[in-house]
């Protein structure tokens, strides 16, 4: 019975590791009688193929970590007293019923005061990186030299007066190295000056988004959000009660016109819009200013993809043109760098970013500052600027790629946007089910993502999806956009005529 839980060693993990994670798995399963002395490391090692000195050393662990008590003469047992602390339940009569509802459960749809759960939100398959062309948004390619790049600055963080500056709990701070990086490195290439008081570190946008609504957000607020636009922003404002007012976009980015009339907060992504692309010139920016202060609203600028314009120079951030106070600025300090790190920032007037800490303090304080101090380091030795470069070049190279590919393969469709970011949009003919196509290339081992998820109004948008190109390898576009042609053309053919 022990066998079945002993899977196949794992290459890159270690041995230790993974057997204490199948003994366990086989302790709180109950497939070991407490009373029955675990099985002898001589007869485990010969069983695994493994030496018995790691199966002593896994033993000696889980003795430690009191699973285990050791016998003289008898061997190992199984510490039933503690099992049962940790988790109130017999190993010797583990009751089926255990994971039944009973009658006397809570009811949650009736205390439950928001239905988040229930909102339209994009889904990523978890097994993305077995299709074989993963047009994916979000993601990254592997990048070994950056990966050693930050295992060395996680190693330098844990030794000495770094390590001093991030074990104890920061209470309200940040890494005051970190937010000298994000001021002397970052914020100016957007052409942004702040002083520290003017900036606070986030675990990324959507934290970013979700604090700004809890302090500025309220039942019937009218909110302003690009349409299509960016999909998390739009349920963290709906989950506040703001009234979402929808604006209208065109190949310029966000139309500055009467529709921002009445608005007293608005969400837009100048520098390349979620998720069509285009970038706003500067003259609409300008307007966009002046309309926000004649008619007193606020504006987050969620700043992504800010250093990916692979054809002439950045644009200044919208931020760098205010003298109001008016802009909110968004960045990312991880997206397009190791995306599940999840810190990024928000640069603001210096009394909305004290209100900001003080409210941060009571979700979780500060993000981890090993992280912090990790990333500080980063950035100070020109890493970070080195990994920039890189990837601007590597996606200049799969743009060029996968725009003649899809001229080539899809000449029915659209793809909009400037020649940056890590993805493009595509808008095919109206009769066009992106959801159909979707579910129909995966076939071919193609990954893509349809796009009325990105429009507020539903049974909108059924004509287009993203392509994110910032996943897959080069030496693969060409192939998947074929095989997405391929797939266009089959499910056209079977259409009724």
């Amino acid at each position: 019975m022990l066998e079945r839980y002993f899977r196949p060693f794992e290459a890159g993990r270690g041995l230790q590791e993974q057997l204490r994670e199948n003994l366990l798995n086989a302790i709180l399963d109950g497939a070991l009688p407490p009373d029955d002395a675990m099985p002898s490391s001589r007869k485990l090692c010969e069983l695994l193929k493994v030496s018995r000195n790691t199966v002593v050393l896994v033993y000696e662990q889980l003795v430690q970590d009191g699973y285990l008590t050791p016998s003289d003469r008898r061997g190992y047992f199984i510490n039933e007293k503690f099992l049962r602390q940790q988790l109130n339940v017999s190993l010797k009569a583990k009751s089926p019923a255990l994971f039944e509802r009973p009658d006397h459960a809570p009811d949650w749809e009736r205390r439950l005061q928001t239905d988040s759960a229930q909102m339209r939100s994009i889904v990523k398959p978890r097994n993305w990186r077995d299709y074989r062309y993963p047009f994916i948004y979000g993601q990254i390619e592997d990048d070994e030299q950056t990966a050693a790049r930050w295992r060395d600055c996680a190693r330098i963080a844990t030794s000495g007066a770094h390590m001093r500056s991030w074990v104890d709990d920061q209470v309200m701070l940040d890494d005051p190295l970190l937010v000298e990086q994000i001021i002397q490195r970052v914020l100016p290439k957007r052409g942004i000056q702040a002083r520290p008081e003017q900036v606070l570190v986030t675990i990324g946008t959507q934290n970013s988004l979700y604090m700004l609504t809890r302090l500025l957000g309220r039942p019937g607020l009218q909110m302003g959000l690009e349409e299509p636009g960016y999909v998390d922003a739009r349920n963290i404002f709906s989950l506040s009660g703001c009234t979402l007012r929808p604006l209208r976009i065109d190949r310029q980015g966000l139309v500055v016109d009467e529709q921002l009339r009445g608005c007293d907060m608005l969400f837009c992504t100048p520098s390349h819009q979620s998720p069509t692309g285009v970038t706003m010139p500067l003259y609409r920016r300008l307007e966009l200013l002046a309309s926000a202060r004649e008619h007193d609203f606020l504006i987050i600028e969620d700043d992504y993809e800010s250093e990916q314009n692979f054809l002439g120079s950045n644009h200044p951030a919208l931020k760098s043109y205010d003298d109001s106070g008016r802009v909110i600025y968004l960045g990312s300090l991880t997206k397009g760098l190791l995306p599940g790190v999840r810190l990024g920032f928000i640069a603001a007037d210096a009394e909305l970013i004290h209100e900001l800490r003080a409210l941060r303090r009571y979700m979780y304080r500060h993000p981890p500052s090993n992280n912090q101090r990790i990333l500080a380091l980063f950035l100070a030795m020109g890493h970070y600027d080195a990994h920039a470069r890189r990837l601007r070049d590597r996606l200049a190279r799969k743009w060029r790629v996968i725009s003649r590919a899809l001229a080539e393969h899809l000449p029915e469709c659209h793809a909009s946007g400037m020649a940056g970011g890590s993805s493009i949009w595509v808008s095919g003919p109206p009769a066009v089910d992106a959801w159909a196509l979707q579910r129909r290339v995966a076939r071919h081992g193609v990954l893509i993502e349809p796009g009325d998820i990105h429009f507020l109004g539903e049974g909108r948008g059924g004509c287009y999806f993203r392509l994110g190109f910032g996943a897959i390898a080069e030496d693969r576009i060409e192939a998947g956009i074929a095989a997405l042609g391929q797939a266009w053309r089959e499910l056209h053919q079977a259409q009724p005529a």
